[in-house]
């Protein structure tokens, strides 16, 4: 898939992270991004047992893009290995981060013949809105109901209270991504060999943390190698 030349950065994603949770202290009550962190930790906790891991076979799914064109796994996987990223949404600063991390890395991944996927349960819409104003060059699908995301053992309900904390600093989930469940995908990278076993996963609830660009990329070498 054609893809922008860009500068990669020296600085890790980890880092990167930090810097935005700093960026968010000088733009939110102390109060709510103290209530962000207690609940980002709770969900680092779970063990998600449900979720598929390395050695397991990926779910063959078809997913609109952000311009609505279908785009399935197999079809994907006949060209090279996968790299497909769950994030929560345009909404998530930390997304966002580790999408512009990612596209910094497309010409490592096309070296590798790796595509690279996005997907969240946002609507057609706002993944549009994602892919243009973060200028993206790779797919961004639209997991309406986080139905694959329910298929790689990874989707969640935001409940309760975090729903009224959400909404109130910008993400009603009910309307970015078109229906009332508020459910979203646990962050979540899988590289996905030719032959459509999991060959690495990353998965943590503590949505502050992302795979690393260097960690997928050892993963595609190993693929290589193996």
């Amino acid at each position: 898939m054609p893809h922008t030349t860009t500068t990669v950065s020296t600085t890790s994603l980890a880092t990167r992270l930090l810097d935005m949770h700093d960026q968010l202290a000088t733009m939110l009550p102390a109060d709510v991004l103290s209530a962000l962190d207690a609940y980002a930790e709770r969900l680092g906790r779970e063990d998600y047992p449900a979720a598929l891991r390395a050695g397991r076979t990926a779910p063959k799914f078809v997913l609109p893009d952000h311009r609505g064109e279908a785009v399935s796994l197999e079809a994907l996987l006949a060209a090279g290995p996968v790299v497909v990223a769950f994030y929560r949404g345009q909404w998530c600063p930390y997304c966002n981060t580790q999408l512009h991390a990612y596209q910094e890395m497309l010409p490592e991944f096309s070296a590798r013949r790796a595509q690279l996927v996005a997907i969240s349960p946002q609507t057609p819409d706002n993944s549009l809105t994602t892919a243009e104003r973060h200028a993206l060059a790779f797919p961004v699908l639209v997991d309406a109901g986080s139905r694959v995301a329910d298929q790689f053992g990874i989707a969640l309900s935001i409940e309760g209270a975090m729903r009224d904390l959400h909404a109130g600093v910008g993400a009603d989930l009910s309307a970015i991504n078109g229906d009332s469940s508020w459910r979203v995908p646990v962050p979540a990278t899988y590289v996905i060999s030719q032959d459509g076993l999991i060959a690495a996963d990353w998965i943590d609830g503590d949505f502050r943390h992302r795979a690393e660009p260097a960690e997928i990329l050892a993963a595609l070498d190993a693929i290589r190698t193996r």
